[in-house]
């Protein structure tokens, strides 16, 4: 395999952040679903893939940056040990020491490369858990467990579903990175939900009951009379839920409201208005100390 920094196109000193650009950008350029049938294509979104999974595991990054390790994950023992006048491994020492004794080293077979896929989750599937269907390396399909809370960026990691070993050792891992799309009017803030709600100039003022949608469905709450654009109002527990063994923790859903007039002048309310204005002495201005 060749150096992952080459693969990924970016420097040894690269940040994380910068790390996972450049994979999200390869990975969508090259993902098979974007190029199907291209098999060159294909090879290169897995050497792609198996550099990210790579580099993204700090301690498996040090390694390979103090040369403990090749870029297929392997031990690098060369050097360590020196005879003779020539540069001997580690192994060929073992080997030796075997011999001497009429007894030959058993090498472990190598474990096969990861993987890493990027799937996209609608925004409640991601909050309240759910199922998506991908499609492997070798063309086969999986259906993958969203858990409950997912949040974008998240990785979930399925036990030997990666590349095989070239050696009859186990398959690798592979991993799948969740991105998040955005929702209409939803806002994950944590555990809590945001919502901005709409509400008319009669709800404002008289008060009044509406609905509310909420990620677990519609819920009915009260406008006391005399809101304001910028009330907030908490739904409690109707955030996400993350249930830890026999404990569960809840979000809130924050509604702020806002008051909305017509979008066409009416002139009864203008009418109104006037009359009401001329009838009192109201300067919100004023009232805020910018008068």
């Amino acid at each position: 395999m060749k150096d992952p920094y080459q693969i990924l196109g970016i420097s040894p000193t690269a940040s994380d952040a910068e790390l996972k650009s450049a994979y999200r950008k390869l990975a969508k350029e090259l993902h098979p679903d974007v190029n199907p049938g291209d098999t060159i294509v294909e090879q290169r979104f897995k050497e792609v893939s198996s550099a990210y999974h790579m580099l993204s595991d700090k301690e498996t990054r040090g390694k390979y940056d103090r040369g403990e390790i090749n870029a297929d994950g392997s031990p690098r023992m060369s050097n360590m040990f020196r005879g003779g006048g020539r540069a001997g491994s580690a192994a060929d020492f073992d080997d030796l020491v075997a011999d001497m004794f009429g007894r030959r080293r058993q090498r472990q077979p190598a474990k096969g490369q990861g993987v890493t896929y990027s799937v996209t989750v609608p925004f409640l599937e991601a909050g309240l858990g759910g199922v998506r269907r991908i499609r492997l390396h070798d063309g086969k399909h999986l259906e993958v467990n969203i858990p409950a809370a997912t949040k974008d960026g998240d990785s979930l990691r399925l036990k030997g579903q990666g590349m095989p070993s070239p050696n009859g050792g186990p398959n690798g891992d592979a991993f799948v990175e969740i991105q998040v799309s955005r929702h209409p009017f939803f806002v994950r803030d944590g555990l809590d939900i945001r919502i901005d709600v709409p509400i008319t100039l009669s709800e404002a003022v008289l008060g009044a009951k509406i609905k509310i949608p909420t990620i677990h469905g519609p819920v009915s709450v009260t406008v006391p009379p005399g809101t304001n654009t910028g009330k907030t109002l908490r739904l409690k527990d109707k955030g996400i839920v993350i249930k830890k063994g026999a404990d569960t923790e809840c979000g809130s859903e924050y509604v702020q409201l806002k008051v909305v007039l017509p979008d066409e002048p009416d002139s009864r309310l203008q009418e109104f208005a006037r009359e009401w204005t001329r009838a009192g002495d109201y300067n919100v201005r004023r009232k805020a100390g910018l008068e």
